[in-house]
């Protein structure tokens, strides 16, 4: 019977997970290596102690229009588990005089919705819209707010949502990468920027259905089992640095490094990442709220910026962070609480918190950092790279980093010897 050679992947985040079910779907032998006690990465989630509840140790917001996404999930038989209005809707509350809006595209890709002054944004008109074109034709150097000018417009839609998908501020995001998401999402019509994020946790959908999944494959799980070095003969790896020394690789094996940047440059020295990251700051408040029509909602003029409402939790995102993320965390809750509780219309004492800071949680998406981003390619003819920092003309997110896992195992995928 034909054997296909093993495949190594060195990081269980959401690219080496994507990777490995995509090449166990094709009978290649896995060996998944993490560092860490649970597979995940930035995309799990975990029983809070001080809580007494699970919670996600990061909030991720999904549209309909992630494909990739998408398919990794129905892959996993876990698209019911996420929730989110039935049609596309983006409620906003700007917290200094509480006006509430909601932000409602069409389905169809061209925008009649644009047309309907109680479905756009507020103090707006269809013109004011047609700058999106311009980031199609950004350059490389262009910053968001060199492409996107001030306005109602600006303040009350974009500016949030190119903060949540690019995690950098737009004054020196990358108007490119923000173009990526806007063609395939907005751009494309209300059928492919439906809000989505599971009903439960992170975990749940995305993780544990996959671990669960490559187990029954026979794929080799190694959690608490950090990889620090690569034996290298000339164009191939030839070995790996384990907790139990090395390990050799038979002449056909291959190796995929998911590990964050910084350990990917660290494993193949002379690799140029991005190095420069931004913070993500999540809370956690515990108490039950009503979800309203979409169970999320976008926070203008406040520190919060988009509130999650979960049974049992509301949590809050704030991206960009890198401004907050040395603040106390009991001044973080109680700068917030006010916030939430006037966009849920809750009591007024503060609940039990827990706030959870990334202080590296993706690379800065500026023009800079972009050009520092590798493709999946390597020196080493048996190894290639993935995660959510390499080129995958996206910026870091859940859809970038199954994309970099997919183009890793197709560039591994060989016909059966």
């Amino acid at each position: 019977m034909p054997v296909l050679p093993r495949i190594h992947i060195i990081g269980a985040g959401l690219a080496g997970l994507a990777a490995a079910l995509d090449l166990a779907d094709s009978g290649h032998a896995i060996s998944l290596y993490e560092a860490g006690p649970a597979a995940g990465g930035r995309c799990r989630s975990y029983f809070d102690r001080e809580l007494g509840c699970r919670i996600d140790n990061g909030n991720h917001l999904l549209l309909s229009g992630n494909h990739a996404a998408m398919a990794y999930l129905k892959r996993l038989g876990t698209l019911d588990t996420l929730t989110g209005p039935a049609a596309p809707a983006f409620p906003f509350i700007d917290v200094r005089n509480g006006q509430r809006w909601t932000v409602r595209p069409n389905q169809g890709r061209i925008p009649f919705w644009l047309l309907s002054k109680s479905r756009r944004v507020p103090s707006t008109g269809p013109m004011d819209y047609l700058p999106l074109l311009k980031l199609g034709d950004a350059r490389p150097s262009d910053t968001v707010t060199m492409v996107l000018p001030d306005g109602a417009l600006y303040r009350r839609l974009l500016e949030p949502l190119a903060i949540a998908a690019l995690n950098t501020p737009p004054m020196r995001a990358s108007a490119r990468l923000l173009g990526a998401v806007v063609k395939e999402t907005l751009a494309a019509g209300g059928a492919a920027c439906r809000p989505i994020f599971p009903r439960e946790g992170l975990s749940e959908s995305f993780i544990d259905p996959a671990l669960a999944a490559l187990r029954q494959a026979g794929a080799e799980i190694l959690l608490s089992h950090r990889i620090a070095g690569l034996t290298t003969d000339g164009a191939r790896i030839r070995a790996l640095t384990g907790p139990e020394g090395p390990r050799l690789l038979g002449p056909a094996d291959r190796v995929i490094i998911a590990a964050p940047a910084p350990v990917a440059a660290t494993l193949l020295p002379g690799l140029e990442v991005p190095t420069e990251h931004q913070a993500i700051v999540n809370l956690h408040y515990k108490i039950q709220a009503q979800p309203g029509e979409a169970g999320l909602w976008g926070l203008i003029g406040g520190t919060a910026e988009w509130v999650f409402v979960k049974p049992g939790i509301v949590s809050v995102t704030i991206s960009a962070a890198n401004r907050l993320v040395d603040r106390a965390a009991e001044d973080l809750a109680i700068t917030i609480w006010p916030e939430v509780r006037q966009t849920l219309n809750l009591p007024e004492p503060m609940p039990q918190w827990r706030v959870v800071k990334e202080k590296r949680a993706t690379f800065a998406a500026t023009p800079a950092q972009q050009l520092r981003r590798p493709h999946a390619t390597t020196e080493f003819e048996n190894c290639v790279l993935a995660g959510d920092w390499t080129d995958t003309g996206l910026p870091a997110t859940i859809e970038g980093a199954i994309r970099s896992g997919l183009t890793a195992a197709r560039a591994l995928r060989v016909e059966a010897t």
